[in-house]
This record gives structure tokens, sequence and C-alpha cells, in this order.
């Protein structure tokens, strides 16, 4: 039930929840690492080409696979989380991450027709979401309470590493073997890392090897009971806006290193400096949820990225400024990945935790979709990004407001059995 804000999360201290949970976290990291969250996004760039000179296919009917492959993620995230919460986590991850190395691997099978190329990404958005944060951090939440934010941090790590590895893999893959073995190279990692990992590591804890705090698993609201609190739709709103206004820079991040005058070598050394700052941003900001209030800590995480924009409107040539910008873009970005499942478990409990997180990822992921197609429309009408940069400084700002009307956190217990 709700009351105070927790403050003595109780049961072991840090190194007595990362001694019983490490393994566990170990398995969420390489499931979130070789599932659908990061494999089609850090593939797609590297297999247009092949596919392009293959079957003289546009980049812009290619390109429109992995949006038929996120807005079926979005809508299809409360269904996957509904079902982590009924049929437990570890067997809706598991499934879904063999499910998604199948038909990623079907890529190797596409003819002449785009259709089939379609029919692929219509696939991996049916079976593909439950391999990704939407079930692995249900796992972790159980696991973790006292270092939650932490523990959250290092699972959302599984992207930065997929960013770092799967590009030279896919690139040496292509270069030796051709575009149809490669996705089948691609296709092994969830079907040979994550996959088996995940059935000798993961699963979810007894009773007895729950941290001792003031959270329960079997407590906490109802989606309908969420979807009529004033507080869900904060959330919401925050991750909307923030994502909107973050996708698209992240997106069209080398052109606008471009329009400052800068070469191609320069604008992939920025991409570069974006993933490490993402990787950052989830580890601190992981590090300080555990210890203060969510929207404090979040305020100046993602005002600072209002700045950032703002120095990249123009065309200053100034190399330093533009690295820095890019920066505070990425920390902020990995900053509300921790967020949204870190909120999620404190005011809305975890009891339906799936079906609630799975609805504040339609935000994230809806407005992530949109997001790069109005900033390349602007792009297209006015030459620049400058109005758009304006507008997601303002998004940023707006974002980070609206968290501090939440409040303080619920203190969900486990009620007291009936005296006879």
């Amino acid at each position: 039930m709700a009351g105070a804000p927790d403050s003595a999360a109780g049961g072991a201290g840090a190194s007595g929840e990362f001694r019983r949970g490490w393994p566990v976290l170990l398995a969420c990291l390489l499931g979130v690492a070789t599932g659908a969250s990061p494999l089609p996004y850090n593939t797609i760039g590297f297999f247009m080409p092949e596919l392009a000179r293959a079957h003289g296919w546009s980049f812009g009917a290619m390109s429109l696979g992995i949006t038929i492959f996120g807005v079926l993620a979005a809508f299809l995230a409360p269904v996957f989380g509904a079902m982590a919460d009924r049929h437990g986590a570890r067997r809706v991850a598991l499934v879904s991450l063999g499910l998604f190395g199948l038909a990623f691997a079907s890529f190797a099978l596409i003819g002449t027709s785009i259709w089939t190329y379609y029919a692929v990404w219509v696939l991996l958005g049916l079976v593909g979401i439950g391999s990704t944060p939407v079930t692995f951090s249900r796992i972790v939440n159980l696991w973790f309470f006292r270092n939650r934010g932490l523990a959250l941090g290092l699972m959302l790590v599984g992207t930065s590493l997929a960013a770092l590895v799967i590009p030279p893999l896919v690139t040496w893959a292509i270069g030796a073997h051709g575009w149809r073995t490669a996705h089948l190279v691609i296709a092994a990692l969830p079907l040979l890392v994550g996959l088996p990992v995940g059935l000798l590591l993961l699963r979810e804890p007894r009773a007895e090897e729950r941290p001792r705090g003031d959270l329960s698993a079997a407590v906490g609201m109802t989606l309908p009971e969420a979807l009529r609190d004033r507080r869900f739709w904060v959330i919401f709103a925050s991750i909307f806006l923030v994502a909107f206004a973050y996708g698209g820079a992240h997106i069209h991040m080398p052109e606008i290193v471009k329009l400052h005058g800068h070469s191609p070598e320069r604008a992939a050394s920025i991409m570069q400096i974006l993933g490490l700052s993402i990787l950052s941003g989830r580890l601190v900001t992981g590090i300080l949820l555990d210890r203060f209030w969510a929207p404090a800590v979040c305020l100046p995480i993602l005002c600072l990225p209002a700045i950032a924009v703002l120095a990249l409107a123009g065309a200053a040539p100034d190399f330093a400024l533009i690295a820095g910008a890019a920066f505070l873009l990425g920390f902020a970005a990995g900053a509300e990945s921790d967020l949204i499942a870190y909120l999620a478990s404190r005011y809305f409990g975890m009891a339906n935790y799936g079906r609630i997180y799975g609805t504040l990822y339609m935000a994230f992921a809806i407005a992530s979709a949109i997001s790069p197609a109005v900033y390349g429309r602007v792009r297209d009408l006015s030459g620049s990004y400058d109005q758009m940069l304006v507008a997601a400084a303002v998004l940023f700002v707006g974002g980070a407001l609206l968290l501090l009307g939440l409040g303080r956190y619920p203190e969900w217990r486990t009620p007291a059995p009936a005296a006879a």
C-alpha cells in the first residue's frame, strides 16, 4: 500500500545484493546485448548498401523496415510485459530471445522482392520485444532494491556493449562471407550467447532471496489503476518529450557535425563520444538514483542537454564545443533508459510491473520512431536543423520539470495476514 517514502531499504547492503544477484545480472546484461533492442539498429546501416547492390532497393524503402519493427514493438510491449507478469519474465525473455535469433537469421533467405524483406521485419516486431528490458528489467528489479538503480544501469550496459562489438563484427562478416552469411553470424549472438547463458543463470529470486525492503513482488497497482493515476501520465509525458528531443538528434548527428564544417571522420569520432557518454550516463545515473530522489537527480541531467542542443545550432566550427554537446546528449539518453524502469517500479510496485513498464515504454518507442523523421523534415525545408534543435531544448527542460510533480515514493508492503 502507499505510504511514506522509503527510508531504510532493508536487508543486505550493496555487497549482499550483488553477491547473490550477479549471475542473474550478467545473464540480463547479455540478454539485452543480444536482443531486439540493439541488434537491428546497429546492423541495418551496414546491410542496406549490400541489399541495394544486390536487389536495387532504395535506402528509403529499406529504412521502412526498421519503422515497421519499431511501431510493432512499441504496441506489443505491454502485451509482452503482461505475459512476463503472468508466466514469469524468465520464460518470456528466453522464448522471445530464441525466436528473435531465428527470425533475424531468416534475413539470409529473403528473395528479390522487397516484400520478403518487410515480412522479416514484421516477424521481428512480433516476437522480439520480449528480449528487451521490458522483461529483463523485471528480473533485475526483483533481485535488487538498495542498489536497483545501479543494477538497472549495469543491465543496460548491454546495449552499449553491443554498439561497440557489433559494427566491427558485421563489417568483418560481410567482407569475408557476404551479407547472407553475415545475417547468420549476427543471429548466432542471441542463439549461442544470450540464450545459453540465460538458460544457465537467469531466474527470478525465491522468497528468501529477495532483498529485504519496503517493496514486494506481489504488491502494486494494476494497469487500470496506474492509468487513472496522475503520476503515470506525468512520467509518460516526460519520457515522450525527452525521447522526441533526443531521438532525431542522435540519428542526424553525423549530418549536424558536417554542417559545422567537419569531415565524416570527425563525425564518426563524435558518434563514438556519444556512445561512451550513453554508457557513462547509465552507470552514474543508476548510482545517483539509489541515493537521491529520482526527479531531483534528473533535473540537472535532462536540463544540460538543452544547453547542448542550443550549442549545436548554427554553424560554429568549434570541434570541442560539438564534442562537449554530444557528450551531454548521450549522458542524458543513458539516464532516461535507467529512469523508465526505475520510476515504474518505485511508483507503481512490482505486482503488474511488466504491463505498466511496457505501456510507459510505448512513449519512448513511438517518440524515438517519429523524431528522426521530424528532424529530417526540418532539415529539408530550412537547410539546417536549427529550428528543431531550439525546440528540442524546450522539450528537454519540459520533460525534466514535469518529473518534479511526482511527489514522494509510495511504500509497498505485503499486507499482514488477516487474524483468524
